[in-house]
């Protein structure tokens, strides 16, 4: 029942229509501001997407304020700017409707007009009879068609008002269309359908309109997530023929989220073979997720398919066998296609085959070495077992390699640390740090540094960074970006191991170390040194 698709950019061919500005930031704790929303939108053009719906204008004053600075700040190469309202007032003539003017005044070329479709909410919401809600849609959509404007009306309700009244709920339908709407989209506003039940209501649906002399009206579906089936939704119904299809980039939305824009499209192109954007439009899908996570100030999830950073990556020790034979035996698909990478995760999982391909992905040629694997493979299994874990530090991994494969570096010997913390009787907590190291090679002096910080491992950060700093300048540019302290075997109370994951910025670099220990200051100092001899390596490595 699949349709084939034409060049997205055309009326014809089929709609890949984003909300993310709209019905995303109706998350909770999701806030964008009109030069948020002003990046979004130039980014999800970048996506290919055929519509970007930018918000509400006249019921939003933020939404308003977007489509006036539409003009002179937003140009889109490929995306078309779709404002977004409601139908005329129940008992209030168009004309007068003055959010049906703000709609008009926003300048949009496609207004989307949200519409009751469930008699139940026409009558308990609206408090309205059927037949004036079938008014309402069709004079607000004659209206707007007269200005010469696009029109797509969002059905609300769709699916739950079909179960319980098809009659009326297709009549909705028909008079949208017989009004001069482009598209009717059907919605599962609350998120509660299973694909099956996509599948039996758009083929009835369907039915019912060739019935009404609409046998080629154009469908769309907007899908929510409350039973985990958005993206299958949506799917789905174009399976059975929908052509426009909405959702959020990273499923933002209200409750459990829209559909995922980004995994629709993967789905229907990859899966599905709909050409929907050109293959390197496609390979910039993961960036394009995690700029927008960071403006959106909403992390995409580690696990969300194609993008995440976890989609690609194997931790068990039979899939990394099988990966080194054929990277395709564990994949879905190539992780270039989407912009994504394979990772190869360390964990007393590991076994041979895992570490050798992550040493290739550190860019180490470990094949044949049988010997330096096995012993690598035993000593991973056995720090696990104390407590470190590799997964999320690959620069610990890296310096554990070098260590066995005899190229550890040593930019500087640790003589002795400690911290302290005073109360003081004015109330302030007081903590200070001194270290001690000694120099490596032609530079074998001793040095001194005593620091005060914002509790301990602050302080250890500071006094080790002065230490170094007469060697090693480099280090002023070494910032500790994050800490995590996760306590193990938690039985144990205030007695019970601590690891520590540290993530550090080195001369434009990224990295995460651990550190294990019986209290959070040796867990910490581990993790802290560590992450010092890691950047200077990479640094020198870099340099020569």
């Amino acid at each position: 029942m699949m349709t084939s698709a034409t060049a997205p950019g055309t009326p014809g061919g089929f709609h890949l229509y984003d909300t993310t500005l709209r019905d995303g930031s109706q998350q909770e704790g999701l806030t964008l501001s009109v030069a948020d929303k002003l990046a979004v939108a130039r980014l999800l053009d970048e996506l290919g997407v055929t519509y970007i719906e930018g918000g509400w204008p006249g019921a939003v004053p933020r939404d308003t304020e977007f489509f006036a600075r539409v003009a002179t700040e937003l140009d889109l190469r490929t995306a078309r700017l779709a404002a977004f309202g409601a139908t005329r007032k129940a008992g209030v003539a168009v004309g007068d409707d003055p959010q049906v003017r703000a709609l008009l005044d926003s300048g949009a070329g496609t207004i989307t007009l949200v519409a009751k479709s469930d008699l139940r909410h026409v009558k308990a919401a609206l408090r309205t009879s059927g037949e004036e809600n079938l008014a309402m849609v069709r004079d607000t959509v004659e209206h707007l068609r007269a200005s010469g404007r696009e029109v797509f009306v969002d059905a609300e309700h769709f699916f739950d008002g079909f179960r319980d009244d098809p009659d009326y709920t297709t009549s909705v339908v028909v008079e949208a269309f017989g009004a001069g709407a482009a598209v009717v989209v059907l919605c599962d506003t609350n998120g509660g359908m299973l694909p099956h039940d996509i599948a039996a209501i758009v083929d009835d649906l369907r039915s019912r309109l060739a019935a009404a002399g609409l046998p080629d009206a154009r469908l769309g579906a907007h899908t929510h997530n409350d039973s985990g089936c958005a993206v299958a939704n949506a799917v789905m119904a174009v399976h059975h023929g929908i052509t426009h299809v909405q959702g959020c980039v990273n499923g933002y939305g209200e409750r459990t989220g829209n559909a995922d824009l980004i995994t629709m499209l993967a789905d229907l192109q990859l899966k599905m073979g709909l050409e929907l954007v050109d293959a390197e439009t496609l390979a910039e899908a993961t960036r394009i997720a995690h700029a927008i996570g960071e403006i959106c100030n909403m992390a995409v999830p580690s696990r969300a398919p194609y993008v995440g950073a976890s989609a690609f990556a194997h931790k068990a020790g039979l899939h990394a066998s099988a990966i080194r034979v054929d990277p395709d035996l564990y994949q879905q698909i190539d992780p270039r296609d989407v912009g994504n990478d394979m990772r190869m995760i360390i964990s007393d999982m590991a076994g041979r085959a895992s570490i050798e391909l992550k040493g290739r992905e550190l860019g180490f040629d470990l094949a044949g070495e049988g010997d330096l694997l096995g012993r690598l493979a035993a000593r991973v299994k056995a720090r696990e077992a104390e407590g470190y874990s590799y997964e999320a530090a690959d620069a610990s991994f890296e310096l554990l390699l070098l260590d066995e494969m005899g190229e550890l570096p040593r930019f500087f010997d640790v003589e002795s640390w400690k911290a302290s913390s005073h109360f003081l009787r004015d109330g302030a907590l007081e903590t200070e740090a001194t270290v001690k190291v000694l120099g490596i090679g032609d530079a074998a002096e001793r040095s001194v540094a005593l620091a005060e910080g914002n509790g301990p491992v602050n302080a250890l950060d500071l006094a080790l960074r002065g230490a170094l700093r007469t060697v090693h300048p480099q280090v002023d540019e070494f910032e500790l970006l994050d800490f995590k302290v996760r306590i193990l075997d938690a039985h144990h109370g205030t007695d019970a191991t601590t690891r520590v994951l540290v993530r550090t910025s080195a001369c434009g670099i990224e990295f995460q170390t651990v550190g294990v220990g019986p209290n959070l200051i040796e867990a910490s100092w581990e993790a802290i040194s560590d992450a010092y001899t890691y950047g200077l390596h990479r640094v020198t490595s870099q340099a020569a």
